[in-house]
């Protein structure tokens, strides 16, 4: 891009037709549960450049997490049974939403419950307070009303959820949906039905492993959340089949750690993305991304991210239905 031109333009609204808005000067969001409450990295990087980040998911009461170990390598990734701790909804309302207020960063708080009256007090709650520019809402919970059914797993369910949240909060409310949805397009269709801003997706997915030393699993919890490279194919072909099937911003996750990563979920339709298990890895890889993709979008002569997110879904000539997982071939 020559210099009359100038600088790409990073930034996206992830509510545009929310009055509140929700708007990012970049696409790079940390993601929940791996960049706790923000200030924990204050000290390592410049927090203040990324898009936005998310907190740690919060429940209506505090949560001391699982039993040890909670943490396992995997080849690709790692598996992760934190347990949600976090000092509940009061507890987190009483000291990060007035740190925030000062800071220039879009925080967005992630939410978890167990029955749909308790998704809406916590967003009611939330709406209350200084310093958050948005909920994300984790609709990987058990519904203890329906036998611990994952509220995920069902587009009715998640409907039901987001438009508790909904008529809870003016906030932006984006809903992370789960990969063990059986139709993850239904659900995405029916948040975005039921009120949702935006969608973000994936999840982690449940594995495990096994110590065969010990002969035991490794995780105290027995099972976790598997994330990291990969889940990278899994997540881009969800996302790629969402964001070919709603009009609001779908944020794409999973096993990002490149330059590389970002752009095939910006071309699958993510309009933006969020860095999790890499953070760990390398704490600066996020900042180092928005850098990159500004270079390369200078490169390739992009003005803004409208005219790359959604590339592959035109190369295939619009968005074209995709098979179920039964329709698969086999190798």
């Amino acid at each position: 891009m020559d210099e009359e031109r100038g600088a790409p333009d990073l930034s996206v609204d992830l509510a545009p037709n929310n009055p509140r808005e929700l708007h990012l000067k970049n696409p790079v969001i940390a993601a929940s549960g791996c960049f706790g409450y923000g200030q924990e990295y204050a000290g390592v990087i410049d927090v203040q450049r990324l898009g936005a980040f998310v907190s740690k998911g919060i429940t209506p009461r505090p949560r001391a997490g699982n039993p040890m170990p909670r943490l396992a390598e995997t080849p690709a990734g790692m598996l992760n049974a934190i347990g949600l701790q976090n000092p509940g909804i009061r507890g987190f309302a009483r000291k990060y939403p007035r740190l925030w207020e000062h800071w220039r960063v879009p925080a967005i708080v992630n939410i978890s419950a167990e029955s749909v009256e308790e998704f809406a007090d916590m967003a009611a709650i939330l709406d209350e307070q200084p310093g958050v520019a948005g909920i994300e809402v984790n609709v990987s919970c058990p519904n203890i009303a329906r036998g611990g059914f994952c509220f995920g797993w069902d587009a009715d369910m998640s409907a039901e959820v987001t438009r508790a949240v909904r008529a809870a909060t003016t906030l932006p409310v984006i809903v992370k949906l789960s990969p063990g949805a059986v139709d993850i397009v239904s659900v995405a269709r029916a948040v975005e039905d039921a009120g949702a801003d935006a969608i973000s997706l994936i999840n982690t997915l449940v594995g495990m492993a096994i110590d065969i030393r010990q002969r035991r699993p490794v995780l105290g919890n027995l099972t976790g959340g598997l994330s990291g490279p990969a889940i990278k194919p899994v997540a881009l072909r969800m996302v790629y089949q969402v964001a070919g099937s709603v009009r609001v911003p779908v944020i794409g996750i999973g096993g990002i750690a490149s330059l590389a990563d970002a752009l095939e979920f910006f071309f699958a339709g993510a309009s933006a993305i969020q860095i999790g298990t890499a953070i760990f890895v390398d704490p600066s890889l996020p900042l180092r991304l928005i850098d990159e993709l500004a270079d390369w979008m200078a490169r390739e002569g992009a003005r803004n991210l409208g005219e790359i997110v959604g590339a592959a879904q035109r190369s295939h000539g619009g968005r074209a239905p995709m098979p179920t997982l039964a329709e698969g071939t086999g190798g």
